[in-house]
């Protein structure tokens, strides 16, 4: 029996042969070495910015490689900071923070000194991710040749302050910036944290809102060396004004801070410039005076003796609690909690109680 023809109606062609997903001539990308602590060093002392971003990057990271190098990073530029003058900044919301440091930054370049602003960009509790916009904001000084802007995550870090900002610090001291300015989120019981940092402390508050002395905390009165009430211009100049009067007023009722300076209460524009050159001023005369009586090196050295008990907690936190161990007894002592097997407090203290035969072993 003969084969028939194939009378279908249906023929199958031949595929074109589909290229590979990958491109067969690109090379395989080798992993980027990160460089020597001295490459880094080197490049921040000859003011290059772009290295310096680099080491900041390093001192923020979390993976236990790259904090090894930074830690050596800043060991070796710490002989060459403590060259400036730290000033923390802070206010409530909408005060204009970065409009205030973008126009007074510009009179402090313009005056020859060379500014770094480390701006404090909150982070989202839920993504953990921020914006990072300060610099869009600060469009003139972020172009300055001497100055250096640099906005960093907040973070879980309690006050909003970025977790190495002082870090960051002696870097930017080391890189030759004689005035570093820490701009925070906001205002907060938590803002000792940015004082514990900086030389002086300069509070922002707003002038007609209705709240100027029941809206702040006085915890963060105390602290602020200097209370400047911001949007001075136009119709608001006169309720600037009163606001002054009213805070000068408040701030006689409050003790006299350990440096013994008043502290000082001014109105100022960042939009017409009125009152920056004032602030410069009263800057000036208050480093004089906590130089002169011994305020200014009393301060750093107890800021010193500060971190270094600060850096033990986070050492601790994270060379303990990052254990699988640790881990899996805090989530078996959860569950004990969640289900009312235990109190919150209980189950504290026997984690606690395990800690510290977790460490006993250790040293054995």
């Amino acid at each position: 029996m003969q084969n028939k023809p194939d009378k279908s109606a249906l023929k199958i062609q031949g595929g074109v042969e589909q290229p590979p997903n990958i491109n067969p001539y690109l090379k395989p990308q080798k992993k980027k070495q990160i460089q020597e602590p001295e490459y880094f060093v080197d490049g921040i002392l000859k003011q290059n910015l772009t290295i310096l971003s680099q080491a900041i990057t390093l001192v923020e990271s979390q993976k236990p490689s790259h904090r090894s190098i930074a830690r050596s990073i800043v060991e070796k530029c710490l002989p060459y900071a403590g060259n400036s003058v730290r000033i923390g900044i802070t206010g409530v919301p909408g005060v204009g923070k970065s409009t205030f440091i973008e126009h007074f930054g510009q009179l402090i370049v313009e005056k020859n000194h060379r500014l770094a602003v480390l701006a404090v960009d909150p982070s989202s509790e839920k993504s953990k991710g921020s914006i990072l916009g300060d610099k869009t904001r600060m469009e003139s000084l972020s172009v300055h040749p001497n100055a250096f802007i640099r906005p960093s995550p907040s973070g879980c870090t309690l006050g909003g302050v970025a977790r190495r900002t002082r870090e960051s610090i002696i870097l930017c001291e080391a890189a030759g910036f004689d005035v570093i300015m820490i701009e925070t989120v906001g205002v907060g019981q938590s803002e000792t944290v940015v004082n514990q940092m900086v030389d002086v402390f300069l509070l922002l508050m707003l002038a007609g809102s209705g709240d100027e002395l029941q809206g702040i905390k006085r915890g963060i009165m105390e602290m602020a060396d200097i209370l400047i009430i911001t949007k001075a211009d136009g119709d608001n100049v006169q309720r600037c004004e009163k606001a002054a009067h009213q805070f000068k007023n408040a701030l006689h009722y409050m003790p006299l801070p350990d440096s013994k300076w008043q502290p000082q209460v001014l109105t100022c524009s960042a939009l017409t410039g009125a009152g920056l050159n004032q602030l410069w001023h009263l800057l000036e005369q208050y480093f004089q005076y906590v130089k002169t009586n011994q305020y200014f090196a009393r301060r750093r050295n107890e800021q010193a003796k500060h971190w270094m008990h600060e850096t033990i907690h986070d050492l601790i936190n994270e060379e303990i609690f990052n254990r699988p161990e640790i881990k899996k007894l805090i989530l078996q002592y959860e569950e004990d909690v969640l289900q009312n097997k235990i109190s919150s407090i209980a189950a504290a203290e026997l984690i606690f109680e395990h800690l510290i035969s977790f460490l006993k072993s250790l040293k054995s």
